[in-house]
């Protein structure tokens, strides 16, 4: 008989997770509830994973997502589809089973990020990427639920992770669909960052800069700083929180001070990737008041520049801008080989300046056998189809 959640397509089978309950590390594809994973035997072995991953990725290491889950997931509908192998964890991702596919009733499996992940790639241990993908889809494809596809967001193409999955899909003959697709801007190693912004910049925008910096340099005491580490993290996010409410984003309520769930997860994520060693903080102060401000999170050898605010009021003499220029320093990091901005594409300013591209895609693959394969062949084709038909 059909159950009303098997219609719905929100529920789990299983009872609920205790907190304070800890998976055993035994060998097998397993989909657990993510408050099982939250204890310190599993985040060990789920760092040993981060540290054997091909592709880093730091929205899915467990700094980043566990605050995530906790502010963004309250009804704990999210999952974490894990693989161990010879007693190692060799593969993670967080799934959800959602009823909504863009407005549209079709319940189908996906992958879970929120608005400030920015990147959606599994973390799964070099070598293992085949067994770990054979797996999911063993057990999607076994699944008793109506769920019609499988739905993965931000997968960069230079990723691993999808080469690996798109092989897969071939060989079993599976539609592997690109649905939608972005291209960011991204910085690449190699020049310095003095011939970048020669090749980015003309000479009069380059003179121009540099006449906005002494401008703010005679308004008053103009101190930049880098900085990584725990020192003075808790004020220093208190300054980025109270500096990005004050523009067009905290006018929006769409800051992270906009929400205590967002502005919690913020001071959170920061804390952890300072503890991992993976967070740097880049400031421009004038007398003492922060004007421009942003943070990396450093996993070599890819870094990405999670968040920036600059003060609005003196936008005229561009201290977002300023302090992008400083942020070229990457360039200069012989393990840093790529940036990736996680900016919207079009950015008015930072593509001023990052000139390269990292594209990035959401696919969806039909699963299940039958009746159910063949309609989510059909659903992912259309939509397929609407994205090759967008302008």
């Amino acid at each position: 008989m059909t159950r009303i959640e098997d219609l719905t397509g929100n529920g789990w089978r299983g009872t609920p997770a205790s907190a304070t309950s800890c998976p055993a590390l035994v060998d097998g594809f397993r989909v657990l509830p993510w408050a099982q994973c939250d204890a310190p035997e599993f985040v060990a072995a789920w760092q040993e994973l981060v540290c054997r991953s091909r592709t880093p990725n730091p929205f899915n290491e467990s700094w980043f997502l566990f605050p995530s889950l906790r502010a963004f997931d309250r009804s704990a509908r999210v999952r974490l589809a894990t693989l161990v192998q010879d007693g190692e964890l060799v593969g993670l991702i967080p799934l959800w089973r959602n009823s909504d596919y863009h407005g549209r009733p079709l319940p189908h499996l996906a992958s879970w990020t929120h608005p400030n992940s920015f990147c959606g790639e599994p973390l799964i241990a070099a070598g293992c990427e085949e067994a770990f993908w054979s797996a999911i889809l063993d057990w999607c494809d076994r699944d008793r639920r109506l769920s019609a596809f499988l739905h993965f967001t931000a997968l960069p193409l230079d990723g691993a992770a999808l080469t690996a999955l798109d092989d897969i899909c071939k060989r079993d003959q599976r539609p592997l669909r690109i649905v939608q697709r972005t291209s960011r801007a991204a910085l690449h190693h190699g020049l310095s960052p003095e011939d970048h912004l020669v090749r980015t910049l003309g000479k009069k925008r380059r003179k121009e800069l540099s006449r906005k910096r002494r401008r703010l340099e005679e308004m008053g005491e103009l101190v930049f700083t880098r900085m990584s580490g725990t020192d003075d993290l808790d004020d220093w996010i208190d300054q980025f929180l109270t500096l990005e409410n004050a523009g067009w984003k905290g006018e929006a309520h769409s800051s992270l001070a906009s929400s205590v769930q967002t502005a919690d997860f913020f001071r959170q994520s920061l804390h952890g990737a300072a503890n991992a060693g993976r967070l740097e903080r880049l400031a421009f102060h004038l007398d003492g008041k922060s004007v421009a401000m942003l943070c990396n999170f450093i996993t070599p050898p890819l870094a990405h520049s999670f968040k920036t605010a600059f003060d609005e009021s003196l936008s005229k003499l561009s201290p977002g801008m300023l302090l992008q220029v400083e942020n070229l320093a990457l360039l200069e990091r012989g393990d840093i080989a790529m940036t990736d901005s996680c900016a919207v594409a079009g950015h008015p300013m930072i593509e001023q300046i990052w000139d390269d591209r990292r594209e990035v895609v959401s696919v969806s693959l039909p699963i299940g056998g039958g009746v159910r394969r063949r309609i989510g062949d059909i659903l992912t084709a259309i939509e397929a189809r609407r994205l090759e038909n967008r302008p």
